[in-house]
C-alpha cells in the first residue's frame, strides 16, 4: 500500500504503520526509486567512515556491568569488537611485536612534543613581534612631535598642547630601549616576518592536530593490548602472542 504526500510512504501486509522512504536513506527517495526502476545509474554518496577504536571496558571493576545484566552483555560484545579492531589495526600497520608498538608510540609522542615546542616558540616570537611592531609604529608616528619640542622655546607650553603624543613617544622609546634594540628595525621587515610566522603557525596547528590524534589512537591501541594480554607496564615481557 502506497501513500503519496510530501514524502512517499508504504505499508506492507501486516504492517501497522506506514514507512516513509526517506527514512531508509538517499537511495530510497521517490526520485531514486523511479530512476532505479527505469534502469538509470544512481550516483552513490561517500561511504560512511569507519568508527574509530575505543577503549575496552574493565568488566571486573565496572559497577554498572555487575549490576545490569543487559549492560554486561553489551559490554562483552563491545570488548570483542574493540579487540578485533585492535588486532586489525596492528596487522594493517605491520606491528607484530609488543616492543614495536611501544617504540611507535614513543616516536609519535616525541613528534608530538617537538611540534608542540615549535608551535610554542612561534607563538612566543609572534607575541614579541606584535609588541615591537606596535612600539615602532607609535615611535615613528609621534617622533615628529618630540623633535618639534626640542626646537621650540616654550617647551612647557608645547608639552601641554601635545601631551598625549609625547607620552606615547616616550613610552614607545622606553620599551624599544628595554628590549635591547639600539637601531630602529625596519617596520616592513617586521610585518613580513609576522605574516610568515602566522602561516607557519597555521601549518604547525594542522600538524599538531594530526599527531595528537595519532597519539590518542595509538594510546588506545596500547591500552587495549595491555588489557587483552593482561600485561602490566614496566614488567618483563617474555610471552609472544
Amino acid at each position: 500500500e502506497i501513500k503519496q504526500g510530501k514524502f512517499i510512504s508504504f505499508r506492507a501486509p501486516g504492517q501497522e504503520r506506514f514507512t516513509r522512504c526517506k527514512t531508509l536513506g538517499e537511495q530510497y527517495t521517490e526520485d531514486a526509486i523511479t530512476r532505479r526502476i527505469k534502469g538509470q545509474i544512481i550516483e552513490r554518496g561517500p561511504r560512511p567512515q569507519r568508527k574509530g577504536i575505543s577503549l575496552r571496558i574493565d568488566l571486573e571493576n565496572n559497577i554498572k556491568a555487575q549490576q545490569n545484566a543487559g549492560y554486561a552483555k553489551w559490554a562483552k560484545l563491545h570488548n570483542l569488537r574493540q579487540a578485533a579492531k585492535t588486532m586489525n589495526f596492528l596487522t594493517e600497520h605491520g606491528i607484530e611485536q609488543y616492543a614495536d608498538l611501544e617504540r611507535t608510540l614513543a616516536e609519535i609522542s616525541a613528534a608530538n612534543d617537538e611540534v608542540a615546542a615549535g608551535l610554542k616558540e612561534v607563538e612566543r616570537r609572534m607575541g614579541e613581534l606584535a609588541v615591537l611592531i606596535k612600539n615602532v609604529t607609535t615611535y615613528k608616528q609621534t617622533r615628529p612631535a618630540a623633535l618639534a619640542q626640542r626646537k621650540t622655546k616654550d617647551k612647557a607650553r608645547f608639552r601641554q598642547e601635545h601631551q598625549s603624543q609625547l607620552i606615547l613617544y616616550e613610552a614607545a622609546a622606553r620599551a624599544i630601549k628595554e628590549a635591547g634594540i639600539t637601531t630602529l628595525p625596519d617596520l616592513a621587515q617586521l610585518k613580513a616576518e609576522y605574516v610568515r610566522l602566522d602561516k607557519e603557525k597555521e601549518r604547525l596547528y594542522g600538524q599538531y592536530g594530526e599527531v595528537k590524534k595519532q597519539l590518542q589512537e595509538y594510546g588506545i591501541i596500547k591500552q587495549n593490548v595491555d588489557d587483552i594480554l593482561r600485561v602490566t607496564p614496566g614488567k618483563e615481557r617474555s610471552q609472544e602472542r
